[in-house]
């Protein structure tokens, strides 16, 4: 950073940048973000690429004669800074007016947030190959590719009525697939510490799925009771997040959430829980993140606001400023389904993953979990993954999409057959709606999204019913 600054210097110093070009009635709020990402990635069971990337950010937002614009810089020189306001301010003079602009963040206090890990800071790169040998190792001898990253921000937040925040966060994922000739098994784990990782038990969990999805057998289409594993129900959660629990989409009549209403199964308590791990205690308008209970015993509670949104609703903001907010409308991208141990107010950690099974089949069934899910099911699918999942309808969010890396047929309570990958068309409110949920896992696995820092963590789920509308190919 230009001549050692902290993060909290210079957003301060893009603030007064403002307020000397851009005049004393100019409003501004400047985010500046550095992020340390590391990545160890695996193919054919072997490491093929290590990458590592570091980067300062910022990012600035400013009001100027009832317009506003936005900018983003990478140069943290005083030239660079300087550059960005003066472009910024360049921009706002060509906008249209924004009558609906909601002001700026007032002096309110914003808490450290979880502390950081430091061995995950500072993790080295045969850190993370270690976890992907264990992984290689566990598939014993089945094809294995993935990834193991590591992540850390720092960063700080400043605007023109005073306020300021400032954090740090760290995040570990591993995603890996074992691949036999003909079916695949994966498993993912997402943590706020390295050490949680087990890239052992990953790839023994993986490897056992791979082996017990071969030659998979033909179902036709129909409603099927089903068992949803986390990776599953990871899906559903996204999903609801979007397009639910988005509060600009609320407003625009274009979610399902009606607050108030039992939409949801007794068994569903939702909470977005940013302050969980892997995020920075403040969002892009410098509100405080806090817990947020969305769905409570099947209650429709709340949905997301930035500081926009809220002041349409009269909610004011829950501290979900982010980019895109204005356009797409601000989403809760930390979402966690209770199981009953959390939902009673025990902590809910990830269950164990499972040992050697007693036949191939049987490796579908991952944990003790699970499987006293599927014990109930007289006859249904155990799924393991959702992938290429789309909105056709977003106010009733019905969604088509395809089952990946193994489905299994139950049959009195027993795995009995792999089952060939399915098309679904299925609206996920309905699909947990009440009545509709048969049971939960007592334990919740934290499972990595695309992007760092967002995670959808749930235990295993039965559903009453999940609409299968055709084979993959149609």
């Amino acid at each position: 950073m230009s001549g050692g600054a902290s993060e909290l210097d210079l957003a301060g110093q893009v603030v007064e940048l403002v307020r000397r070009l851009g005049g004393p009635a100019a409003q501004a709020e400047a985010v500046v973000t550095r992020a340390d990402l590391a990545l160890t990635r695996f193919a054919n069971s072997f490491i093929h690429q290590n990458v590592a990337d570091s980067t300062v950010g910022v990012r600035l937002r400013v009001h100027v004669d009832g317009r506003t614009a936005a900018g983003s810089g990478s140069v943290v020189s005083s030239q660079g800074l300087r550059a960005l306001v003066e472009r910024t301010l360049a921009a706002a003079r060509l906008c249209p007016p924004d009558p609906a602009w909601p002001g700026l963040t007032p002096p309110s206090p914003v808490s450290a947030g979880v502390a950081a890990d430091e061995a995950t800071v500072h993790a080295e790169p045969d850190e993370r190959a270690a976890r992907v040998r264990a992984f290689v190792d566990a598939v014993g001898g089945l094809e294995a590719a993935g990834y193991c990253r590591t992540s850390h921000r720092s960063g700080a937040f400043a605007n023109s009525a005073g306020h300021s925040a400032q954090g740090r966060t760290a995040e570990a994922a591993m995603d890996g697939i074992a691949r036999t000739g003909g079916s695949d098994g994966v498993a993912r784990h997402c943590a706020d510490r390295l050490a949680d990782l087990d890239g052992a038990a990953l790839g023994a969990r993986a490897a056992a799925k791979a082996r017990a999805a071969v030659d998979p057998v033909e179902l036709p289409p129909g409603r099927y009771e089903v068992v949803l594993e986390p990776a599953a129900v990871a899906d559903l959660l996204q999903n609801l997040s979007w397009f639910g629990f988005n509060g600009k989409r609320h407003a625009e009549r274009q979610s399902f959430a009606e607050p108030g209403e039992a939409q949801f199964d007794r068994s569903v308590t939702l909470v977005d829980d940013p302050l969980h791990g892997s995020n920075l205690p403040y969002d892009l308008e410098g509100t405080a993140r806090r817990e947020l209970r969305l769905v409570d015993a099947g209650v429709t509670r709340a949905v997301a606001h930035d500081r926009r949104s809220g002041v349409e609703a009269g909610a004011g903001s829950t501290g979900h400023g982010m980019l895109g907010a204005t356009t797409f409308g601000p989403i809760p991208r930390n979402l966690r389904l209770l199981g009953p141990a959390a939902a009673d107010g025990a902590p809910s950690a990830a269950g164990p993953l499972g040992g050697a099974p007693e036949s191939e089949v049987a490796g579908a069934v991952a944990d003790d979990d699970t499987a006293a899910l599927v014990a109930g099911v007289r006859r249904g699918l155990l799924v393991s993954d959702f992938w290429y999942t789309r909105v056709l309808d977003p106010k009733s969010l019905v969604i088509t999409g395809l089952t990946r890396n193994g489905v299994w047929l139950i049959e009195d309570g027993v795995v009995t057959r792999a089952v060939r990958d399915l098309r679904f068309t299925e609206s996920y409110p309905r699909a947990l709606g009440p009545g509709a949920v048969l049971g939960l896992g007592r334990h919740a696995m934290r499972q990595p999204d695309r992007i760092d820092g967002n995670w959808w963590e749930a235990p295993p789920v039965r559903l009453a019913a999940w609409n299968f509308t055709g084979g993959a190919s149609g």
